[in-house]
Order: structure tokens, then C-alpha cells, then sequence
């Protein structure tokens, strides 16, 4: 018998493939995400029971096909329309031949990365379908996609809701987009993925400080675009970054899952496959045209990862990139990390002068990631109180364990020194 947990784990996998599926059918976004929520729970209740099926994935999509050809048959029987009746007879034909071959082939493509782009719909703006495919694709709870883009989580509830009911009032099918549509939605496709892989390497929330399941999607998943669109500069940039990222994951915690700084980490742990990689993307698409946010980042990565010391590490270049970012982008995320580099070359006292442009603005207020560089920057500076002010203001702010530990610990280690 299956453990609940490893069924809980591979229903979660499973969730946006057999979306996929069944939207390729169906073509309705709201219907099919009831159905498929609905075969999830039935799976979740006999797989222990029952035992695992041959085909998990196939029996899933069976049992939303079924639970949608009820909900047809039903709507259909109370409208009493003669040409819905045969329309039903037709469809149920269909699903009865679909149903001989015990669902859908495996080779018909991946479903994931289908409703990926189909997620990014043209009715939607950019922000409503990042947030709907991270529902839907990424699998990210409503409260983690708040916390990524600095917002409420009912308001981020509101905005996903919104987005299923104009999809559907915009009479547009939520359907495979035209060969032609697809690079109309990479800006869109790409945001979600790195808001997924962000997620994945450093969780918002929760025990653990790393969610490999999600970095690990989140980089396959951005490895099938850019084998459709090798020659986009971006998504190349955005491959190269989570591959220069991903690569610190092991050195990032320790024997107890705590967090291991940046600075702290034990650069022999680095993945140097990964890192090698990501230099060859990077190097590959700076020199072919525009260059765009992704692949700044990735750059910056590059630098981090090939300095074999952190003595090493090239401040002055991670600066200039940095500033270059700041105009194109206006993230205050970005200016967060500016402030560490800004720090590195001119001193901390001029960091947190920096810090100080982030004050007033809301999208930062009470984020514990600016208490967190400002503690750092403080202990930098040798201001002893303020940083354990600073360090303990961020331990109260975020929602991860492993986050809150290590504030906590730096908060301590400090008190310690002084006494």
C-alpha cells in the first residue's frame, strides 16, 4: 500500500499535467479545474485503499472526463435542446472511444508546459495570468503567490477568482494557443517560471528552506522553452540564472536544514555542472542583441558563482549591473540587493543610506527581507544594538522556520559578544 505522502506528492506532480489534458478537451478553465480538484480528492481517498493504479495519471483524467460528462449531461437534460441532446451523444461517443485506449497517450506532448502557455491567456493582463498558471501550474498556494508579489493574500484571492470568470466572459477559448500567439506570451510565461523557481529555492513559507520539487519544475519546464525558442535572449538569460542559483543548493543549508549564508557557504558543495552550464548560456546570449532583466541576473550569478572565495567575488561589477537593473526594472527587490553591493564598495554606512529609499515604499513596508539587510548591513558598520534590533525585527516578520532560525541565531550571537 502507497503511503500517504508519497501520494500526496505525486498527486501534486500530477495535478497540472492532467489539467493540461483535460483542458485540451474541454476548454473550459473553470469546469475542468472543479473536475480535476475533484478526481485529486477521489485519489487521495482509494489510492491508500485500493492500491496505486498501473497509470496514476490516466486515471485521474478519467475521472475528471467523467465528472464533466455528468455535469454536461445534467445542464444539458434541463435545457431540454434538441441539438444539445445530439451534441451529447456525439461527445459521449467520443469519450467512450477515448475511454477504450485508457486515456491519453503519454507521447502527446507535455500537458504542463501546454497549460503554461494556455494559463497566459490574451484576456487576462500579465499580472492575472502569472498568478492564475502559478495556481494552476505552479502549484503554489494563494498566500505564496501573495507574499511574491507583495500584496494581500485576499487580494490575490480576488484577482484569481477574477481571472477564471473573465476568461470565461471573454467567449476566447482557453485553448492551445496559434504557433504564431506563443512568443506574444513568453514575457508572461517566463515571469511565472522564475516566480515558481523563487518559491522553489528560497520557500516563502513553512519548515523547510528550500522546495526542490518546484525549483526542479520550474527549471525543466523553462528548459522545454527554450528549446522552442533557442534563439530568445531571455529565456536563455532566465535558464542560465536558475542554473547559477540552483547550483548553491546543497552548501545553502546544514546538518539541520538551517540556513548557511551566502558568505558562509562551503564553495566545494557547488554544483560545478550546473555552474559551467549557466556560464555558457549567459556568455552565449549577452552578445546577440538586447539585454533584458534575466539575463542581468544571470550575470550577476555568474559572478557570485566563479569567484572561488568570497574575498573574490568582484563588487564593483556586481554594482554596475545592479544599477543597470534598478532603471530596468524599478523593483525594489532589486535596490534591496544593490544596497549589499553598494555596501561592499563604498562602505555599509553608505548601504544603509541606500536602505533608507526603500522606507516609504508600501510594497516593502514590514517585509523582513529589508529589516534582514539592514540588520546586515548595521553589523557590517560595528552598530552592535541596532543590528540586533534589526535582526530580531526580521525574525518576526517572516513566515519560514529556517529564516526565522538563522535571524534569530545571528540576533543572539551578537547579544553574546556584548556581554
Amino acid at each position: 500500500m502507497a503511503v500517504a505522502s508519497d501520494i500526496g506528492a505525486l498527486l501534486r506532480e500530477l495535478a497540472p499535467r492532467v489539467l493540461g489534458a483535460v483542458l485540451r478537451r474541454y476548454r473550459d478553465f473553470v469546469a475542468a479545474e472543479d473536475a480535476v480538484q475533484e478526481a485529486l480528492l477521489a485519489a487521495a481517498v482509494a489510492w491508500p485503499r485500493d492500491g496505486m493504479p498501473d497509470n496514476p495519471r490516466a486515471w485521474l483524467v478519467q475521472v475528471a472526463f467523467r465528472r464533466l460528462t455528468d455535469e454536461t449531461r445534467s445542464a444539458r437534460a434541463r435545457r431540454r435542446r434538441e441539438d444539445e441532446v445530439a451534441h451529447e451523444l456525439e461527445h459521449e461517443a467520443e469519450l467512450r472511444a477515448g475511454e477504450e485506449h485508457d486515456a491519453l497517450p503519454e507521447n502527446e506532448g507535455d500537458d504542463t508546459l501546454l497549460l503554461l502557455f494556455m494559463s497566459c491567456h490574451p484576456a487576462l493582463t500579465p499580472a492575472s495570468a502569472i498568478a492564475l498558471t502559478l495556481r494552476s501550474v505552479g502549484g503554489l498556494t494563494t498566500a505564496e503567490i501573495a507574499k511574491a508579489f507583495l500584496v494581500p493574500e485576499a487580494t490575490m484571492a480576488q484577482r484569481i477568482s477574477r481571472a477564471k470568470q473573465t476568461i470565461k466572459a471573454s467567449g476566447v477559448p482557453f485553448a492551445r494557443p496559434a504557433a504564431n500567439e506563443w512568443p506574444e506570451r513568453v514575457k508572461t510565461v517566463l515571469h511565472v517560471l522564475y516566480l515558481v523557481f523563487n518559491e522553489g529555492y528560497a520557500a516563502s513559507s513553512g519548515p523547510e528552506l528550500q522546495r526542490s520539487d518546484l525549483a526542479n519544475e520550474a527549471i525543466r519546464l523553462t528548459r522545454e522553452v527554450y528549446r522552442l525558442l533557442p534563439d530568445d535572449t531571455e529565456v536563455c538569460g532566465l535558464l542560465a540564472l536558475m542554473l547559477l542559483t540552483d547550483a548553491r543548493r546543497l552548501a545553502r543549508t546544514g546538518p539541520e536544514g538551517e540556513l548557511i549564508s551566502l558568505e558562509d557557504q562551503d564553495r566545494t558543495l557547488w554544483d560545478a555542472r550546473a555552474i559551467a552550464e549557466g556560464v555558457a548560456l549567459i556568455s552565449e546570449a549577452l552578445p546577440k542583441g538586447r539585454v533584458g532583466a534575466y539575463q542581468l541576473q544571470a550575470a550577476i550569478a555568474a559572478i557570485h558563482d566563479e569567484a572561488a572565495r568570497v574575498e573574490d567575488t568582484d563588487w564593483r561589477e556586481i554594482l554596475a549591473l545592479y544599477q543597470v537593473l534598478e532603471k530596468m526594472t524599478e523593483n525594489p527587490m532589486v535596490v534591496l540587493n544593490q544596497a549589499v553591493a553598494f555596501a561592499m564598495v563604498n562602505g555599509p554606512r553608505a548601504g544603509l543610506e541606500l536602505l533608507d529609499r526603500l522606507a516609504s515604499d508600501p510594497r516593502l513596508s514590514g517585509h523582513h527581507r529589508l529589516d534582514a539587510v539592514r540588520a546586515h548591513l548595521f553589523e557590517l558598520a560595528g552598530d552592535r544594538e541596532a543590528a540586533i534590533a534589526s535582526y530580531r525585527m526580521a525574525a518576526s516578520r517572516t513566515t519560514s522556520l529556517p529564516e526565522q532560525r538563522y535571524l534569530v541565531t545571528r540576533a543572539a550571537r551578537l547579544t553574546s559578544r556584548g556581554e
